[in-house]
């Protein structure tokens, strides 16, 4: 451990290390989470920050957003919820639960309640109460001005002494509408109980949020599955209180969303690779060829990732999904040249399709071979040789190497072929005709 950091707010703490060795990160997770953990009623979430965020949920957390008009009525469904979840996803596996804020009220606080009839007698309305008790406790802001070229807050404030005791909040001074000043204790029930933490809300409603990092071994969709069958289905069954709702939020939602944009890449990519060939070929029917092999590659590009699986743990995340991307346009490379070559013997010189094919085969079996050993052997290190961020791009590499691979055997197993069924169909048609030859 190179560095180590500790720091207590008022209502959280943070524990930072920095790892001696950038490739042994994963090992102070246990080591920091062991002795803090321990400790009876701590909640957290240790986690290993993105090169691409410094989220302290990490961004495999799922959140489970309990909302609903009253915090008296979320509390025991907040609770009831994380009891279900612990038994779901146990701790002891290595999962991680924060809940937001507590499930207890902990914080003690002064609530007044008003007197809508008392306030309507003296002319003051329920907003006007509450902003002369803030003006006595933390101060309300009026207005904005300029001093010396540089914008401040105005804020309305009472004397700083009037209110030393929770007994005082009672005779903090109201004026009424005919300009008498009754202490709040007549227009307001003032009662000394405990209060949440912290106020969250969610589209205006208030939430108790539940955030779940599962352990390594749990993929997002299988953790969400389970909470879903063993939390959120049974709870349901039972029956909430009015106005009470449950919803999953976090990685959820994003995972979703690129999800839609993964599969809207995908088809895009396709579709652009088809019409740039259908203007080299000049044809719409031998692009189909050569689409041929997307699909090969992809068998590919998972024969490859869990080949990885079976040495290191590898999730199909969203970068490694970018792989297939990638793949559709490498591997369409040796089909081209396979079929634009037949293609080039065919209308230029004159061959039959079956001789025209076998030529060009010939012709491109080695450039198509040191394309694509070049290709494998620049990955290559990327998935043998691990190292501090490996992992990051370590799954790409796999389906890369992996696709083009098997893409580069089946492609001259199977263009040659379909090449020579297509071009039997197209040239024959594109062919003029014998009465038209003696005519002309």
């Amino acid at each position: 451990m190179e560095r180590f950091f500790f720091v207590a707010l008022r209502n959280i703490a943070i524990v930072g290390a920095v790892a001696a060795e950038p490739s042994r990160v994963a090992e102070l997770k246990p080591i920091l989470t062991g002795p803090i953990f321990a400790e009876p009623g701590t909640f957290g979430v240790m986690s290993q920050p993105s090169i691409f965020g410094r989220s302290l949920s990490g961004s495999r957390s799922i959140s489970l957003d309990i909302s609903g008009p009253d915090l008296d009525a979320l509390l025991p469904v907040a609770q009831r919820a994380f009891g279900l979840m612990s038994s779901a996803l146990p701790r002891s596996e290595g999962n991680q639960y924060r809940p937001r804020p507590g499930l207890s009220l902990g914080q003690p606080e002064v609530r007044l309640t008003p007197d809508r009839a008392r306030l309507a007698d003296i002319g003051v309305s329920v907003s006007d109460f509450g902003r002369t008790i803030d003006a006595f406790n933390d101060g309300l802001r009026v207005d904005e001005i300029t001093v010396d070229g540089k914008r401040i807050d105005l804020r309305l404030t009472g004397d700083g002494g009037r209110v030393e005791r929770t007994q005082d909040v009672a005779s903090l001074p109201v004026v009424t509408a005919r300009g008498d000043i009754l202490p709040a204790g007549l227009v307001a029930d003032i009662a000394v109980t405990s209060g949440p933490t912290a106020i969250r809300r969610i589209d205006g409603a208030r939430t108790i949020t539940i955030q779940v990092t599962p352990a390594d071994k749990y993929p997002i969709e299988a953790a969400v599955a389970r909470i879903q069958a063993d939390v959120v289905a049974p709870m349901r069954a039972e029956g909430l209180p009015p106005g009470v709702t449950m919803r999953f939020s976090g990685a959820v939602d994003k995972l979703q969303t690129a999800w839609r944009a993964m599969v809207w890449d995908l088809a895009l990519a396709v579709v652009i690779v088809y019409l740039v060939m259908a203007v080299l070929f000049e044809s719409f029917a031998y692009p189909l060829v050569v689409l041929v092999t997307v699909p090969l590659a992809a068998v590919g590009g998972i024969v490859g990732l869990g080949t990885l699986n079976l040495f290191v743990d590898q999730k199909l995340d969203m970068l490694t999904l970018l792989g297939f991307v990638i793949l559709i346009g490498i591997v369409v490379n040796n089909a081209i040249l396979l079929v634009d070559q037949s293609l080039a013997h065919m209308r230029k010189g004159g061959s039959a399709p079956d001789d025209a094919i076998r030529t060009a085969a010939a012709d491109r079996l080695r450039p198509i071979f040191m394309s694509t050993l070049t290709s494998l052997f620049g990955m290559a290190p990327l998935v043998l040789f691990p190292g501090a961020g490996a992992e990051l791009y370590r799954g790409l590499g796999s389906v890369v190497v992996g696709g083009l691979a098997f893409s580069a055997l089946l492609t001259l197993l199977a263009t040659p072929p379909l090449t020579s069924i297509v071009a039997a169909a197209v040239e024959r048609r594109a062919a003029p005709s014998p009465a038209a030859q003696t005519t002309a």
